[in-house]
């Protein structure tokens, strides 16, 4: 097989595949933060120290523990650190958050014989003869699987994304240990009810689970970009894409973020097509791609073409939900609060009382947070502090925990993507007219 070498590899990781495999891991990680609790506590006696459970809690060699039992258990025990750290990062710890943080980079894969086993299920035992030059080493991995570059029989440059063995089958078990040893532990604060987004987090990480859904999801992308030159979606090959496995043509390109070298018309180019297919998602598909990874976005020197990648957290959103959102981006850009208020209750955000200290708060988070919406004219995001800012005002909001309740999943997710094209556009040092994009659809 080539590409099948004998080095090793700290990333190469086998997975543990069974419900009680996946549960001991769990337990052995309960059982280390507890270790690694104890042994901190000693050395704050040992120092005069007064005992604080969160210090001894929320060491580096705890967050090394945790991070690293989920990466090497992937799927949904991993998904559910990535979600968290996304989705509610704002009323975590910050310790915390930056532990499940490290999950997002993270980029082990499974040993080579874990991989022959996970390739002869979906084809057979003969399943090198479907392929030529089928290479090990992947070229990504992350939570649900991993991605390998070889040649189909009829001689197309493809890559096969093949599944973690395990993931599927696992993904309630997975959820609730996660979530369970989160709420045990004290990581997470008491009145915080995270039930909803933890119950559609499993629905999403099913529906990624099953790649013939994602190849849809592909095509319909494809089918929609067809004619539009801007970008490049690879293509499904449907007689060799299985449950476990997708096929589909491979096509070359650099990290999305190498584009920070090139001139400043070129970046604010690239930037403003992201920015108007995330709104076209929205606003004409209600579908869109949630998952804001860098990786999933490549760039074509020769051609300036966007490639794009990974469609499994493409995500269906109710026409009730957009027309809501449209009123409440409508609302936020004359800064009626009112409105806003309003708009933001009917999709199923929690704003408090009226003339309430924690109304008047998260009014001024969200005027905060789609601040490159309103502003008229191009909007500087690399001269912009508004993380910042963000990251100031959340604190306030925190402050107010006994109100705060868990965003609507819908809303949860679109603004997961916002905040993904947002950060790329700041470390691309981008210059976008977000209002003129957006304003089309909200007359």
């Amino acid at each position: 097989m080539a590409g099948d070498k004998k080095d090793k590899d700290d990333r190469q990781k086998a997975i543990p595949t069974s419900r009680m495999g996946r549960l001991a891991r769990v337990a052995r990680m309960a059982g280390g933060v507890a270790g690694g609790m104890l042994a901190e506590g000693g050395r704050q006696l040992r120092a005069g120290k007064r005992l604080r459970a969160r210090d001894m809690l929320l060491t580096p060699a705890n967050a090394r523990r945790v991070a690293d039992q989920l990466a090497t258990m992937r799927g949904a025990a991993m998904k559910v650190g990535q979600i968290l750290s996304m989705d509610t990062g704002d009323f975590l710890p910050r310790e915390l958050a930056d532990i499940l943080a490290r999950l997002r980079s993270d980029a082990r894969y499974m040993p080579a014989q874990q991989l022959r086993k996970a390739m002869s299920d979906a084809y057979g035992p003969d399943w090198e003869q479907l392929f030529y030059g089928f290479e090990t080493r992947p070229l990504a991995a992350a939570s649900i699987g991993q991605v390998h570059r070889t040649v189909a029989p009829d001689g197309r440059e493809i890559v096969l994304k093949v599944q973690y063995p395990g993931v599927a089958a696992s993904i309630d078990s997975d959820v609730d240990n996660i979530a369970a040893l989160l709420r045990v532990s004290g990581l997470l604060p008491t009145g915080l009810d995270i039930k909803p987004l933890l119950e559609d987090a499993k629905r999403q990480l099913k529906d990624e689970a099953d790649y013939h859904k994602e190849a849809e999801f592909l095509q319909a992308f494809g089918d929609l970009l067809r004619q539009d030159q801007r970008f490049l979606v690879p293509e499904v090959l449907p007689d060799l894409t299985r449950g476990t496995v997708l096929a589909m043509t491979y096509v070359s390109g650099e990290p999305i973020e190498s584009i920070v070298t090139l001139p400043q018309a070129e970046r604010d180019r690239v930037m403003s097509a992201l920015v108007e297919l995330m709104f076209m998602e929205l606003f004409e598909l209600r579908m869109v791609q949630t998952d804001p990874n860098f990786a999933n976005y490549q760039y074509r020197g020769d051609s300036g073409q966007i490639v794009l990648l990974d469609f499994g957290a493409t995500r269906r959103f109710r026409a009730s939900f957009v027309n809501g959102y449209r009123k409440l981006l409508a609302a936020a850009m004359t800064e009626n609060g009112d409105r806003l208020v309003a708009a933001a209750e009917r999709i199923g955000y929690a704003m408090g009382d009226e003339d309430s200290e924690y109304r008047a708060l998260v009014l001024e988070l969200f005027l905060l947070a789609l601040e490159p919406l309103r502003h008229e004219g191009v909007y500087d995001f690399a001269r912009s502090d508004m993380a910042r800012r963000m990251s100031v005002l959340a604190e306030e909001v925190a402050d107010y925990r006994d109100f705060w309740r868990a965003p609507p999943t819908d809303a949860m997710y679109f603004h997961r993507k916002l905040g993904g094209m947002f950060l790329l556009a700041s470390r691309v040092k981008a210059r976008v007219d977000v209002n003129q994009l957006v304003s089309r659809w909200l007359r």
